[in-house]
């Protein structure tokens, strides 16, 4: 069944608002992990807008204590990024082509442009005991070539998909994923995705078959402030429950 990782990035930035220290990113950790979360996920930036290095290892900590549940660090492997992931160790590192001023991820990676610095760092992080996933578009041959340069896992970046359904036109969108993850498959990568999911369009995004993980936070925070953390958490685990088990 496809798992849910629980991104906290937004309970972060809410704390970092104020000096207070609340929200709490560790007490939220603590909640959807008793609400049946299959792990956490987190996408330390350079300048430190939402968590903090601290935050990692905090939770890197915490995540130890449950061995049954997943620890997924996301974001560009700059030098400060490798640092925290050397001294962390997470179950998962995602690689995301992100520039440190973009206010949220918006691409993909260009594999066949950026082989020759992706393979020596995903060589690195297996070394480390991580899983490797790369954050990708829905374009086959560059899925194909994440296979070749050593990745374990893609990512399917998934706002096309979120912002078609918004405009009424999901289903026309949504068999690019289903090809993109069968191309993934067939070249030997599991498949992730994420980005802007939620729990109206979730539902047809399950369908793909053998689906292994949903990262979502923005969606499932703004729906904690409705239903709160525990319940938004039961809400998105419904739905990816009654999708197909792969």
């Amino acid at each position: 069944m496809t798992k849910l990782s629980v991104n906290l990035n937004r309970v972060a930035l809410l704390r970092n608002t104020r000096n207070i220290g609340i929200p709490d990113v560790m007490r939220a950790a603590e909640i959807v992990i008793r609400a049946g979360a299959d792990g956490v996920t987190v996408h330390p930036r350079p300048d430190q807008r939402h968590i903090r290095p601290s935050d990692v290892f905090s939770l890197a900590d915490l995540l130890a204590k449950h061995p049954d549940l997943e620890f997924n660090i996301e974001g560009n492997p700059f030098p400060d990024f490798m640092d925290i992931v050397r001294k962390a160790r997470p179950h998962q590192c995602t690689l995301v082509p992100d520039s440190p001023e973009q206010a949220t991820s918006d691409h993909g990676w260009n594999v066949q442009a950026e082989a020759n610095r992706l393979k020596p760092i995903i060589g690195e992080l297996k070394s480390l005991g991580c899983r490797v996933s790369l954050f990708m578009d829905p374009d086959v041959d560059q899925i194909r070539r994440a296979a070749d340069v050593g990745a374990d896992r893609v990512e399917l970046y998934t706002e096309p998909y979120a912002a078609a359904f918004a405009a009424g036109g999901g289903d026309r969108v949504l068999p690019e994923y289903f090809r993109a993850a069968a191309a993934a498959q067939s070249a030997g990568l599991g498949v992730n995705a994420g980005h802007d999911l939620n729990l109206h369009n979730l539902p047809k995004f399950v369908e793909i078959p053998g689906l292994d993980e949903v990262s979502i936070g923005h969606a499932l925070i703004a729906d904690a402030l409705e239903l709160g953390l525990a319940a938004a958490v039961r809400a998105y685990l419904a739905v990816i429950r009654g999708g197909p088990r792969g």
